[in-house]
């Protein structure tokens, strides 16, 4: 089985959620670690272990993002990673699986499915290293994961919308 380790310059994990019940509020976690076994182009062989440092989080409003980091939301001080490790991996077409896994945010581990689609192997013409790339989509309910702060609006709705919509670029080399 072929190891790959994602490469933190190159991958990025993203969220949105419906703010005020009239748009979207777009985050970004900049740091994603971790390892991939997979033997392209076997999609039924892909593995995935990652973590995401929380204290990356950005929404370009520093207000904002010293709430969502507080107690309230993802409590990064007490909880500084979000963890996901693949449990199954289902193909659905070529080069796209829904890979189920176990999603872990502020010590809460609940089950996860992503619809995800593979790009590569291709030669970096900079490091001459092997990569692949991976796009991974799904949503989560954030109230699972203790993240249950909000507050009602004026003439019905939330500040914050319980679905989270989660999405994240992964770009690995192969190991050697």
């Amino acid at each position: 089985m072929q190891r790959w380790l994602i490469d933190s310059d190159h991958s990025v994990a993203r969220f949105s959620v419906r703010h005020f019940m009239i748009a979207n509020v777009e985050g970004l976690f900049s740091k994603m670690t971790g390892v991939i076994q997979f033997d392209p182009p076997d999609l039924t062989s892909l593995s995935v272990e990652a973590e995401i440092d929380v204290k990356t989080l950005t929404t370009c409003h520093p207000e904002r993002d010293e709430h969502l980091l507080s107690p309230d939301y993802f409590d990064a001080e007490k909880y500084p990673k979000i963890f996901f490790k693949s449990t199954r991996v289902e193909p659905t077409g070529e080069n796209r699986t829904k890979v189920t896994g176990d999603l872990t945010i502020r010590g809460i581990r609940k089950p996860v499915t992503l619809d995800s689609e593979f790009f590569g192997p291709v030669k970096s013409p900079f490091s001459g290293m092997t990569c692949i790339g991976f796009s991974a989509s799904g949503k989560v309910n954030r109230e699972g994961y203790g993240m249950t702060w909000n507050a009602a609006m004026e003439g019905g709705g939330v500040v914050t919308a319980r679905d989270v919509h989660i999405h994240m670029e992964v770009e690995a080399d192969l190991m050697k």
